[in-house]
C-alpha cells in the first residue's frame, strides 16, 4: 500500500519506517526541512534503538521517502496517517497542528475525485477524530464522510523500545468511522499476526488514554505505599512489593513456574513517572472530565502523588544528611527512562531544581540526554556542572543519586564509595551490595 505519514517525531517516524519495512510504500512528511534532509541520508533526529539501521534498510529498498511537500506525498496515497504533536497546554491538549493538517488535507481533497482514508495516529481525547478532525476536513474539502475515510489507530510504543513494539505488537486497535477505512486498515496491518480490535474512533481514542491512566495509577500507588513504609520505619517497600507481586492475580503460576509479567515493573517505588505520554495524557483526561462536569478524582490524585514524588527524594537526603547547602551531589540519569534521550517531564528536572534550591552543588550525567537536558534547563544550566565522565565525578561528590536506570551505573557496585552517600531512587541495587557507602532508597528508611 502507499501511505503518507505526517509528522516525523517518535510516533510518526517509527511508524513510517516499520510500515516500510513490511513492504508498504511510505512517504514521511515533516514541515522541518532539516529533519527531512537528515532522513534522506538515513539519519534520524531522535534516538530510538534500531531506528537508524531500519531507516537505512528502507531507504535502500526504496520503500521510504521523505519530503516537506504535502501534495506530492498524497498524490498516490491510499492512507494519510496523522502523527503530529498534540502537546499539553494548561492541562488540555493543543490541537493546533493536527487541525491545520486536517484542513490542508481537506483542501487537497477538494480538487481530487478519489477516496483517501485519513488515519489519526496522534493521541487525541475521545470525540476528537469524529468531530474536530472530521469537521476540518469536511469544511476544507466540501466533501462528506464516505467520500473520504476517517479512522483512529492509537499507538502503544514505549520509548526506547518503539521499533520492537511496532514490529511485534501485543494488539492493534483499528478505530474507524466508515467501513472502507476499516478495509484499508485491515490491509495495512495484514502483515502483523496479533490481536486486532475493531471499534469506533471514540473507543480507540479512549483505549489509549485508559491504558496510560491505569499504568500511571499503579506507579503512584506503589510510590504512595513506599513513602508510607519509609515514614513508618523498619520496612523496605521493595519487600512489600515483592509480597504483592507474588499474588497469582498479578503473577500467575503456569506449569509450576511464575510468569513474572512486565506489568509488575509499574508496581515498584521510584522518583515518579515522566515522558511525553503519561503526564500529558492524564492531564488531558482531567480536562476532558472537567468539560463534561465529571470530576476525575483518581486521575487527579495520581498526578498529585507523582508531582510530589521528587520532593520525597530530597526528603530522604535531608533526613539522612541534614542541611544540603554546599553538599556536592552527582545526579546520574536525566532522561525520563533508559534507552532514550527524551527529557519531557523527566523527574530528574524537578529533583535537580530542588537540589539547587537547597543550595547543593550539583553535577549531572546521562549517556544520551545531555544536549536535550541543556536545552530543557536553559539558563538554569549555568548553576550546575555537566560531566562527560561520570566515574571521575563520583570521586568529587559526597552524594550520588541514581534517577534513571541506565545499565552503565551498575558499575557503582565495583567502585570505592567509602564515606559517600548513594541514593538509589530507581532501586538498581539491593541493600548491602554497595559496600562502605551510606545506602538510601525510595521506600526505605
Amino acid at each position: 500500500m502507499k501511505v503518507a505519514v505526517f509528522g516525523c517525531g517518535y510516533v510518526g517516524l517509527t511508524s513510517g519506517a516499520c510500515l516500510a519495512a513490511k513492504g508498504h510504500r511510505v512517504t514521511a512528511v515533516d514541515i522541518d526541512p532539516a529533519v527531512v534532509a537528515a532522513l534522506k541520508t538515513g539519519t534520524p533526529h531522535i534516538h530510538e534503538p534500531g531506528l537508524a539501521e531500519l531507516l537505512v534498510e528502507v531507504l535502500t529498498t526504496g520503500h521510504l521517502a521523505a519530503t516537506t511537500d504535502l501534495a506530492s506525498a498524497l498524490e498516490d496515497a491510499e492512507i494519510a496517517m496523522l502523527a503530529v504533536g498534540t502537546p499539553s497546554r494548561d492541562g488540555a491538549i493543543d490541537l493546533t497542528a493536527i487541525r491545520k493538517l486536517a484542513r490542508d488535507i481537506g483542501g487537497w481533497l477538494r480538487t481530487r475525485d478519489r477516496f483517501l482514508a485519513i488515519v489519526v495516529k496522534s493521541t487525541v481525547v475521545p470525540g476528537t477524530t469524529d468531530t474536530v478532525i472530521r469537521g476540518e476536513i469536511e469544511a476544507a474539502s466540501g466533501k462528506r464522510l464516505g467520500e473520504f475515510g476517517l479512522a483512529m489507530n492509537p499507538e502503544f510504543l514505549r520509548e526506547g523500545q518503539a521499533v520492537a513494539d511496532f514490529m511485534a505488537p501485543d494488539r492493534i486497535v483499528l478505530g474507524h468511522d466508515d467501513p472502507r477505512s476499516l478495509e484499508l486498515l485491515e490491509r495495512l496491518y495484514a502483515p502483523w499476526d496479533c490481536d486486532k480490535l475493531r471499534v469506533n474512533s471514540r473507543t480507540a481514542e479512549l483505549i489509549k488514554y485508559a491504558s496510560n491512566a491505569l499504568l500511571a495509577v499503579q506507579i503512584s500507588a506503589a510510590n504512595e505505599i513506599a513513602n508510607l513504609a519509609a515514614a513508618m520505619g523498619g520496612i523496605d517497600a521493595m519487600d512489600v512489593m515483592k509480597g504483592v507481586h507474588l499474588d497469582r492475580r498479578w503473577n500467575p503460576i503456569v506449569d509450576g513456574n511464575r510468569v513474572a509479567p512486565g506489568i509488575l515493573s509499574y508496581l515498584l517505588p521510584g522518583p515518579g513517572f515522566g515522558g511525553s505520554c503519561l503526564p500529558k495524557d492524564l492531564e488531558a483526561l482531567v480536562a476532558a472530565g472537567r468539560n463534561l462536569g465529571l470530576p476525575m478524582a483518581m486521575t487527579e490524585a495520581t498526578l498529585a502523588v507523582n508531582r510530589a514524588q521528587p520532593r520525597q527524594v530530597i526528603a530522604i537526603l535531608e533526613r539522612a544528611l541534614g542541611d544540603l547547602a554546599g553538599v556536592r551531589v552527582l545526579v546520574l540519569g536525566l532522561a525520563f527512562k533508559p534507552g532514550t534521550d527524551d527529557m519531557r517531564d523527566s523527574p530528574s528536572i524537578r529533583i535537580i531544581e530542588l537540589l539547587l534550591e537547597k543550595g547543593a552543588r550539583v553535577s549531572v550525567h546521562d549517556p544520551l540526554a545531555m544536549a536535550n537536558f541543556r536545552r530543557e534547563m536553559g539558563q538554569r544550566a549555568a548553576n550546575l556542572a555537566t560531566v562527560e565522565k561520570w566515574q571521575a565525578a563520583v570521586a568529587d561528590s559526597a552524594v550520588v543519586i541514581i534517577v534513571t536506570k541506565w545499565s552503565d551505573y551498575e558499575a557503582l557496585a565495583t567502585m570505592d564509595l567509602a564515606g559517600k552517600t548513594l541514593l538509589d531512587a530507581r532501586r538498581v541495587f539491593r541493600p548491602g551490595v554497595i559496600g562502605r557507602a551510606k545506602y538510601l532508597a525510595v521506600g526505605r528508611s
